[in-house]
């Protein structure tokens, strides 16, 4: 009988590499202790399973009971989890870095909790203020739960646990063109402050130097409202502004409005105020100096509706805001310019839920998707320098989630004057955003995204005010002679997450699409026009627990590129942000339809 061939073990199944490195990382080599500081071993934790919507039922029963005490258990950024209990630092590095963190204190937390000790529990409080601390820049995790042990009847006591983010960060570049240095802080002394600062130096004329500098407070004195300093000094664009604010941060905030202050000299291209066509490739820009300022005050009231459900607030708000905005140019002008000062009232629905899932622009980490409905109707009055007349606006948007068919969100948003019984200076865009389920192979997981965006400009003489660059667009795509009057967005985008970490950065690999339509011509159909396209490859690396904390390194290839002479290309490019963001379906100040 003949011998059984041995067969050569499978080295490209990834379970047996992992356990090839860690093998290899258990020896007292260089080599072994190299791996060992490059690449975590940690098991994998268990998922716990989420509450679907951001109420559970298990927490509803302590609705109107007394809280009697608040605990906080506040977990530094590296090494702890707020699903594991056991969980600890397990290396230098992790308890280094902790070393070097300030949590965040614990009056701070108590001022995002819509709830003191002595309070009776309001609906929704317990799972809003959970929501409200994940929301923050500095918080990467938060769980409000009700010590049932020790609750009774008629009093609970609440234990809140958090996970901070590692605030500080830095940067610097240096090259034959300058020397760029920033640094920020999130979290400033563990209160909640937050810094950024840029500067530049070493560049060539006209101006050698450039900085920007912002300091933000958010929630004063538990009231909710922030207050943001801002200065930015750049040859093309100078700011220096003054701001406070209070948004409908919760589904049951009754009052909401802003004042600010703000000072502007920047250059704009003549062709987007209108001047003339945008340039042929190659060809330089033409500039028009302005300088102006603004002041901008608003103010919003929700009314509850009527609930028919005893057992339940109804979510659904009816809103009313005003809001008055005075602008003055003291240098530069054109079509689209002129100092007036606006009245806007809005009249508006909204009904917002929070549902929780894992996997969307996180690693694991729990995040809150909004669904809901928002409907808004503007209507105003600009007194202008040059010409008077009244503003009509409208706002409509839904957003819908279900696990086991995604997320869709839809919105449509038209504004227009009205001047000598005709229309003007309109805008109707459309956005559509839409996510697949999560799908699971092994411990690799794999989600689609879908985003639609439509702008059609109506009686405009800012014919070349849209473009299709980067954020706009087509990521990665840049060029300054693609300008246009209507166009057409889709982009695609597949994420697969790995279970791989390297210096605490967890790998995705992401493959994009994206196609857009753009005409320059007055009532002309975009599709009319052949479309500018992009496609790439790249991996996304993100440390949930630093501020800076998602790294992209992507490779495009645009087939038709104008600066090229309309030939093909292939660009490497890095960015720090996701591409796409959720519409919060959140009532704001009166505005204009934004044409971009």
């Amino acid at each position: 009988m003949r011998p059984t061939p041995a067969v050569a073990p499978d080295t490209t199944d990834p379970k047996r590499f992992l356990q090839k490195l860690r093998h290899i990382s258990q020896r007292k080599t260089l080599f072994g202790r190299f791996v060992k500081a490059l690449v975590i071993f940690k098991p994998r934790q268990q998922v716990v399973p989420l509450e679907i919507e951001l109420l559970p039922q298990a927490l509803e029963q302590h609705t109107y009971k007394v809280v009697r005490s608040i605990y906080f258990k506040r977990l530094e950024p590296f090494g702890f989890s707020i699903n594991d209990t056991l969980a600890l630092p397990d290396n230098d590095l992790e308890r280094l870095g902790n070393a070097l963190h300030m949590r965040t204190k614990r009056s701070r937390l108590s001022n995002t909790i819509l709830f003191k000790e002595g309070d009776m529990l309001e609906p929704l409080a317990l799972s809003e203020s959970e929501r409200l601390l994940r929301q923050t820049d500095y918080i990467l995790d938060a769980r409000v739960t009700i010590n049932d042990s020790t609750s009774t009847q008629d009093s609970v006591d609440v234990v809140i646990y958090t996970r901070d983010v590692f605030s500080i960060s830095g940067s610097g570049s240096a090259s034959t063109s300058g020397t760029r240095l920033s640094l920020r802080d999130i979290n400033f002394m563990g209160v909640g402050h937050q810094f950024r600062t840029t500067y530049r130096f070493g560049l060539s004329e006209p101006q050698p130097w450039q900085f920007t500098g912002s300091y933000l407070i958010e929630n004063i004195s538990s009231s909710y409202i922030s207050a943001e300093l801002l200065y930015q000094n750049t040859y093309y664009y100078k700011q220096q502004s003054l701001s406070f604010r209070r948004d409908f941060y919760a589904t049951t905030t009754k009052y909401a409005g802003g004042a600010s202050a703000a000072w502007f000299q920047t250059l704009q291209p003549t062709y987007i105020l209108g001047e003339g066509p945008p340039p042929a490739p190659n060809e330089e820009l033409s500039y028009i100096p302005l300088k102006y300022y603004t002041q901008d005050f608003w103010i919003a009231r929700a009314f509850r509706l009527k609930s028919y459900d005893l057992a339940r607030d109804n979510p659904s708000r009816f809103i009313t805001a005003a809001r008055v905005m005075n602008i003055k140019y003291t240098e530069g002008s054109g079509p689209t310019i002129q100092s007036a000062r606006l009245y806007l009232a809005a009249f508006g629905y909204s009904l917002r839920r929070y549902y929780k899932d894992q996997y969307l622009f996180g690693f694991g980490r729990t995040e809150d998707i909004p669904a809901g409905n928002l409907l808004a109707i503007t209507a105003g009055f600009e007194d202008g320098a040059v010409k008077n007349r009244p503003y009509l606006g409208v706002k409509g948007a839904f957003g819908k989630y279900n696990p086991s068919f995604g997320y869709l969100y839809g919105g449509v948003e038209y504004g227009s004057y009205r001047h000598n019984e005709a229309w003007e200076q309109g805008v109707l865009t459309s956005e559509v955003l839409y996510f697949t389920p999560l799908h699971r192979i092994r411990n690799w997981r794999w989600r689609h995204f879908i985003w639609n965006r439509t702008s059609i400009g109506l009686r405009r003489p800012d014919f070349f005010a849209l473009d299709v660059d980067q954020e706009d667009g087509i990521r990665g795509f840049s060029s300054a002679s693609v300008r246009g009057y209507r166009k057409f967005v889709l982009n695609y985008e597949t994420n697969l997450f790995s279970p791989l970490t390297l210096f605490g950065f967890r790998l995705a690999i992401i493959g994009f699409a994206d196609m857009a339509w753009l005409t320059n011509v007055q009532n002309r159909s975009p599709f009319k026009e052949k479309p500018y396209t992009g496609f790439g490859i790249g991996a996304r690396f993100r440390n949930e627990y630093l501020p800076f904390n998602t790294i992209q390194i992507l490779l495009g290839y645009y087939p038709r590129l104008p600066e090229v002479g309309g030939q093909q290309e292939f660009k490497i490019f890095q960015t720090g942000r996701q591409y796409y963001d959720f519409n919060e379906l959140r009532f704001t100040q009166p505005l204009i339809t934004e044409f971009r």
